[in-house]
């Protein structure tokens, strides 16, 4: 356990705090910096271009130069805002991606009766700025909360299109929370625990949840993550066609960018989360290496090349996938992921039954996907009868006589 957290703090014990601190702010903002240029220069060449190329060896300064930009420019402020949330809307959007990220280990060894302790200058502490023991529901919280910078913002911005933006945020959020929250329970499920440091040490010695749980899981976490992030092919939240630019359209200069900088920080911070519920987190083959190269290098390498790995699937999705027509936004959300997520939960928990108390795995898993089957069946066909109504009870007016008077 963290020594804050054991109660046992000294003055050695809140400097190794702060300087967690200074180096995962440091090394956020230098991986969003680096995750914006990344992104441009991979769709570039995804989409036959250059990308940027002017500033810095192969443009890697551009967005350091859009942000000193961005800094200069002139902040405006529409006549019909409220200027205190229109100002506040920023920071709600930014600091739940600053404080996501400080219950992500992203080194250490997990090996044997290792949990993930390392020692700095003799003093035994995680890396990780902090391991609550409700880590996990304090990443949900903190996802949750970045929702009302984006709803604020749209509402006080005083102008339609922001404010569609904005809604439709809200129902994207509602949609697929239930969705990503059901695929982390049957992570917590196997993991039997809260604290993100006790799931990557249940996951050490290659049991990644990725397999554990049946790969279902982590593939509605990703989608839903998708959509949570109002990334592509999930972005209605700013559709250009639509709503020029969506909740942050009247937003310019330093506010516009804390909004930019929010977005591409929740892509790495929900990055680290499924690298730490599915994939092991900092976990991986030491082949019998030991001491600071398997505590600090060897699984820091495995954390930040599997963060990359996502990184770039989440490009690949911006630069090959159509934007969702809403329809099929809440359809997919709704109709798909919610019940294919708590079955998945049902089905996982009732083999765990099964285990404690003896059963035949085989015949749990049958029964139970032929109970779901059954009710899948039931429930579409229950949807296609009120379907077929209301089309008959649509043709039925439409066949009725006009009042002629009603006619000009």
């Amino acid at each position: 356990m963290d020594p804050l957290l054991s109660g046992d703090i000294g003055f050695a014990e809140i400097l190794i705090v702060l300087i967690k601190v200074l180096i995962a702010f440091a090394g956020l903002m230098v991986g969003v910096m680096l995750m914006v240029w990344f992104e441009r220069k991979l769709v570039a060449d995804m989409q036959n271009r250059i990308g940027p190329n002017r500033a810095g060896p192969f443009g890697i300064l551009q967005t350091l130069a859009d942000g000193i930009k961005l800094f200069f420019k002139e902040e405006l402020s529409p006549a019909k805002s409220d200027r205190f949330v229109y100002r506040l809307a920023p920071f709600l959007a930014l600091v739940p991606a600053f404080l996501v990220f400080a219950v992500i280990p992203i080194a250490g060894n997990f090996s044997g009766d290792n949990t993930g302790v390392v020692t700095i200058a003799g003093h035994e502490t995680l890396m990780q700025v902090a391991d609550p023991q409700i880590g996990i529901l304090l990443v949900l919280a903190l996802s949750s909360v970045a929702i009302y910078g984006i709803m604020l913002a749209g509402w006080a911005s005083g102008s339609k299109y922001p404010l569609l933006g904005s809604v439709r945020a809200s129902a994207q959020m509602v949609s697929y929370e239930a969705a990503l929250g059901l695929s982390i329970a049957t992570v917590l499920l196997l993991a039997g625990a809260l604290s993100t440091n006790l799931i990557v040490n249940e996951q050490a010695g290659g049991r990644w949840n990725l397999w554990m749980t049946g790969l279902v899981p982590f593939v509605v976490f990703v989608i839903a993550a998708t959509a949570e992030l109002n990334r592509p092919p999930f972005d209605l939240v700013e559709a250009e066609q639509e709503l020029v630019g969506g909740f942050h359209t009247e937003y310019t200069a330093l506010r516009f960018a804390m909004f930019f900088l929010a977005e591409f920080m929740n892509v790495v911070t929900m990055s680290a989360v499924i690298v730490t519920l599915f994939l092991g987190g900092p976990n991986g083959p030491l082949f019998g290496i030991t001491g600071w190269v398997s505590d600090y290098l060897l699984s820091s390498i495995y954390f930040f090349g599997k963060l990359f790995i996502l990184l770039f699937v989440f490009v690949w999705f911006r630069a090959t996938l159509p934007r969702f027509r809403y329809d099929q936004l809440m359809d997919l959300g709704w109709k798909i992921l919610i019940p294919l997520s708590l079955g998945w939960f049902l089905l996982v928990a009732t083999v765990q039954v099964s285990q404690d108390q003896g059963w035949n795995p085989i015949v749990v898993v049958v029964s139970v996907v032929v109970v779901g089957v059954l009710g899948v069946s039931l429930l579409r066909l229950s949807i296609r009868t009120g379907n077929f109504r209301r089309v008959e009870e649509a043709e039925d007016s439409d066949m009725a006589p006009k009042d002629p008077g009603g006619v000009r």
